[in-house]
């Protein structure tokens, strides 16, 4: 439904808007979201939307701001949530209240997200006290595993902790027959950075700081505990094949029954749900160490300086649609994402869902450990700072976790350093 001056009958004539859209989870996501423009262009006449698909986080992020540099920024876009924090410092994104000064009842963005987004998401939407992004879907790893496998072995309930992840990936692996106890995804496209956080806050420490952009913990005892403990499943508990996991190898490994369990994204559930045929697929939350913790992912909408006024009120009315509780929702049971708008959850067909499927029940039951991501300045080059030296560990056996650490946290203090020096001449 069309609010605002769009609705009102006369302000702007039909406007076009880009929507960019990435499909970083396995899954049909592509197909789908195609679906849901055209049924939101075919239900009003105001508004055309034209969806661009831009593939990865990262390269959605690289599309979208050389679109703005060339002169023809999206109106909206699906932005991995931990980039607003850098895209505003760089004054690339519109605040939200740009395009909420069209919501019928004049709400602001920050009301909106405050009174309709779980607690755990809306961190990341904020910079500094101000809204440049409104949730639309979220995730949390989560640990997939082989429901027969387990019987098999003599496993009665899934890991609730390091030790017990350990012990049962053992019991699962048979190098003799290619069966592996766990896989973690490892790549340098943040899947390997978000898994370290989350295993870092596992492990009672911090990951990053929340309030500063400028400060990361890659150095700290709780992230060389992490980058350990991982590296250790691989050569020395011997449980996880050496080398740099992506989620399709993972996967394929999984649907096979070459794979015991897996810590994946929540985002993936619809995939591996779809493409589990021979054993019965079940999930449980992130293993603790020192404390059950979780990183929020997912992606939230976002707007870019430099579109009309027309683009704008056209762009709360497509948000609006994206986040209204039914589309948050059907679109959480299509994919596996959990929905951040709360009352998608009150929703009949939600709640039919989750009492069908009460695997997607784990990710909401997670919420209560779950973290900001991590979002400091340049984010995607401090992110990879430690994804290199993640990789180098799991490929090299002869590499020190120490050296990896602190050549991690060199390579992005300096990344950060315009930043840091910048910030740093405003203090008193």
């Amino acid at each position: 439904m069309l609010t605002g001056a769009l609705a009102s009958g006369g302000a702007w004539a039909k406007e076009t808007i880009d929507f960019m859209f990435p499909a970083p989870v396995d899954g049909k996501l592509t197909t789908e979201m195609n679906r849901i423009i055209k049924q939101y262009n075919q239900s009003q006449d105001r508004v055309e939307v034209r969806g661009i698909f831009t593939g990865s986080y990262d390269t959605t992020k690289v599309k979208a701001e050389s679109a703005a540099k060339a002169g023809s920024p999206p109106a909206l876009a699906i932005m991995s949530a931990n980039f607003t924090v850098d895209l505003a410092l760089k004054n690339e994104l519109l605040p939200m209240d740009e395009l909420f000064k069209f919501a019928p009842d004049k709400q602001s963005a920050s009301d909106f997200l405050q009174q309709n987004f779980f607690p755990a998401v809306r961190q990341n939407a904020q910079v500094m006290g101000k809204t440049y992004a409104i949730p639309f879907h979220n995730s949390t790893p989560i640990l997939y595993y082989n429901q027969e496998m387990f019987d098999k072995a003599g496993i009665t309930q899934p890991p609730r902790n390091w030790d017990e992840l350990v012990t049962i990936a053992k019991k699962l692996t048979d190098k003799q027959t290619g069966q592996w106890g766990i896989m973690i995804p490892s790549t340098n496209d943040d899947y390997g950075g978000w898994m370290l956080s989350s295993l870092t806050h596992a492990n009672g420490g911090n990951f990053s700081n929340d309030t500063y952009p400028g400060e990361v913990y890659y150095n700290s005892p709780s992230t060389r505990g992490a980058l350990r403990f991982w590296r250790d499943l691989v050569y020395r508990d011997e449980v996880m094949p050496a080398g740099v996991l992506n989620s399709k190898q993972i996967s394929a490994a999984f649907f096979s029954g070459k794979l015991g369990m897996a810590l994946l994204s929540t985002g993936a559930l619809g995939f591996m749900r779809e493409n589990t045929k021979d054993f019965t697929l079940r999930v449980a939350m992130l293993p603790a160490k020192e404390r059950q913790a979780v990183i929020i992912g997912g992606a939230s909408l976002v707007s870019f300086n430099g579109i009309s006024e027309g683009q704008k009120a056209a762009a709360y009315a497509f948000l609006s649609y994206l986040v209204s509780p039914e589309i948050n929702g059907a679109w959480s049971r299509f994919t596996g994402y959990f929905a951040p708008r709360m009352a998608a959850y009150d929703t009949p067909a939600m709640k039919a869902y989750l009492a069908e499927d009460p695997r997607a029940e784990v990710a909401m039951q997670q919420l209560q450990f779950a973290h900001p991501w991590y979002a400091p300045y340049e984010t995607v080059a401090v992110r990879q700072a430690i994804e290199n030296q993640l990789a180098s560990l799991l490929t090299d056996k002869t590499r020190s976790v120490d050296d990896a650490a602190r050549d991690a946290q060199t390579d992005a203090d300096t990344i950060m350093k315009p930043y840091i020096d910048q910030t740093a001449l405003k203090l008193p």
